[in-house]
């Protein structure tokens, strides 16, 4: 297995050097929301990670805490207001990457139930979603986001 860390994942996906399907989606002071860099089963995965290093929660400046809390709402609103979504799950593990960053999943009223909750990290390949599905359901939340709706 290769180390995201060396060259820093987190790093090269802020700065733009690498892009996740669905790209940068969003920017909030200190942090950036960003498609999941990984295959996803379900569209409208989303990833909010921290602009620079700081390993979890605790290590985010009183300031992008506060955004954070802020900033998630907003997108949890968007999936289920943009894209259909009947709820939003928040996942923070910060066992890898340098970066803080908080995982933003949706929940459909057709994802199936091995699929809900932490089970969606352990999806088969046989249930990752085209990337031209995760794309538009990016672009879906880029634009409800621009628009605040």
């Amino acid at each position: 297995m290769s180390d995201v860390n060396s060259p820093c994942l987190g790093c090269a996906i802020v700065s733009g050097a690498t892009r996740p399907v669905g790209g940068i989606i969003a920017r909030a002071p200190g942090l950036v929301l960003h498609g999941v860099a990984a295959p996803s089963p379900v569209p409208g995965w989303v990833v909010i990670s921290s602009e620079r290093h700081a390993r979890a929660l605790y290590d985010l400046e009183e300031a992008e805490a506060r955004e954070l809390g802020t900033f998630a709402a907003r997108v949890m609103r968007a999936q289920r207001q943009a894209l259909g979504a009947e709820h939003a799950y928040a996942f923070a593990m910060g066992d890898v990457l340098r970066h803080f960053h908080l995982h933003l999943v949706p929940r459909f009223p057709d994802t199936p139930r091995h699929l809900w909750g932490r089970a969606v990290f352990d999806a088969p390949p046989s249930d990752h979603r085209p990337p031209e599905e995760l794309e538009a359901a990016a672009k879906t939340l880029a634009a409800a986001l621009a628009t605040g709706s």
